[in-house]
C-alpha cells in the first residue's frame, strides 16, 4: 500500500517549501488522524466528513486544546486537498469542519523596563555572558524566531548597514533592521570570538567548543536570565513578542511590523494591535481626568480633592 502521508509530506517539503518544524507538525496530526482511522477499521483516505467529526470529537476528549484541534482539523485539509489534487478521492470530506473555538489569547510581552532588566542580567565580563548579551539584544532589537537567531551565519550581519538576514518560515529570506545598541554589542562579541581562535566557524553564536548554538540551549539561557531578573513565564517568543508591540506602541503602521516579523498574512500581525489598544485604554483611564466617573458626573480625582 502506498504510504499517502509520506507522499503529502515530501509534497509540501518540495512543491511548498515548509520548514522542518512545519513539516514535523503535520506529520505528528496526521499521525493521530491516522491512528484513529486503524481504530476504527478504515484507511485514512477513505474517511468521510462524519468519521472527521467523529475525530475531531476524540481529539477534544482527549484533552487537546484548542488550537491544537484547530491545527489538526488544518493539517486534515491540506491532506485530502492533496489526495483530490493526486485523484486519490472524488470530495473533500474536511472542507468546512467546524472546529473548537480557540479562546482569545493574547501574547506574554515583556515591558520596556522588564526588558531593560532582562538585558542586564548576563555577565558581559565573561566570553559567555557577552554573547548571552548579543543574543539578546540581537532578538529583541529584530523579532527574531529562536530557530532563526540560532541558525543565523557571521555573513548574515552587516554591522556597517545594520541590517541581518534570516531565513524564516518556508525557507523565506527578509532583511531586518538593527539598532545601534545591538550593533555594539554584536561588534563586541565578535571580536571576542575571533580572537578566541573560533572566527573560521561560519555560524555566528557558538558554544564552548565552537560548535553552534541549539533551540534549547537558547530556551534554557533565556528561562535562567530570566529567572535572575524575576521575571516569570518569560519564553524566546516573548522578545519576538516584546519587539513588535513596542514598534505598535510607538506608532509603527501594521504592515511594517508585518514585514519585519516575515508574517505571510496581516491576520497574525494584528493580533498585536490588540495588545496596543488595550495598552492604550489602560493609559487613557489612567490618565485622563474623566476617564472614571462617579455618581453625579463628577471625576474621581475632583471627588477625592474635595474630600
Amino acid at each position: 500500500m502506498r504510504d499517502l502521508v509520506r507522499e503529502f509530506i515530501t509534497y509540501m517539503q518540495v512543491e511548498k517549501g515548509l520548514a522542518q518544524n512545519s513539516l514535523e507538525s503535520y506529520r505528528r496530526d496526521l499521525s493521530r488522524l491516522e491512528q484513529w482511522a486503524a481504530r476504527e477499521r478504515k484507511s485514512i483516505e477513505s474517511l468521510t466528513r462524519k468519521d472527521l467529526r467523529g475525530w475531531i470529537a476524540q481529539l477534544s476528549r482527549d484533552g487537546l486544546a484548542p488550537a491544537s484541534v484547530s491545527r489538526s482539523v488544518s493539517a486534515a485539509r491540506g491532506f485530502f486537498r492533496f489526495l483530490m489534487l493526486d485523484g486519490h478521492i472524488k470530495e473533500h470530506p474536511a472542507e468546512d469542519l467546524n472546529t473548537p473555538q480557540r479562546m482569545a489569547h493574547l501574547p506574554r510581552f515583556l515591558t520596556v523596563e522588564e526588558m531593560e532588566r532582562l538585558l542586564a542580567v548576563p555577565d558581559v565580563e565573561t566570553a559567555e555572558g557577552l554573547r548571552d548579551r548579543a543574543m539578546l539584544e540581537l532578538m529583541y532589537a529584530a523579532g527574531l524566531r529562536v530557530s532563526e537567531l540560532v541558525k543565523l551565519k557571521r555573513a548574515d550581519v552587516n554591522l556597517d548597514a545594520g541590517l541581518v538576514s534570516c531565513h524564516g518560515k518556508g525557507s523565506k529570506e527578509r532583511h531586518v533592521p538593527i539598532g545601534k545598541s545591538a550593533t555594539e554589542w554584536l561588534e563586541k562579541y565578535i571580536g571576542v570570538r575571533a580572537r578566541s581562535g573560533k572566527a573560521n566557524s561560519p555560524y555566528l553564536f557558538l558554544n564552548s567548543l565552537g560548535a553552534p548554538l541549539t533551540r534549547n540551549f537558547a530556551w534554557a539561557m533565556i528561562k535562567r536570565y530570566a529567572a535572575r531578573a524575576d521575571l516569570k513565564h518569560v519564553s524566546p517568543h516573548t522578545l519576538r513578542h516584546s519587539f513588535a508591540t513596542h514598534l505598535l506602541q510607538r506608532g509603527a503602521d501594521s504592515r511594517s511590523v508585518q514585514a519585519l516579523l516575515g508574517h505571510s498574512d496581516i491576520s497574525t500581525t494584528q493580533i498585536y494591535t490588540h495588545i496596543t489598544d488595550r495598552h492604550m485604554r489602560s493609559t487613557y483611564d489612567r490618565h485622563h481626568p474623566r476617564a472614571r466617573l462617579i455618581e453625579g458626573g463628577a471625576s474621581e480625582e475632583k471627588s477625592s480633592d474635595e474630600s
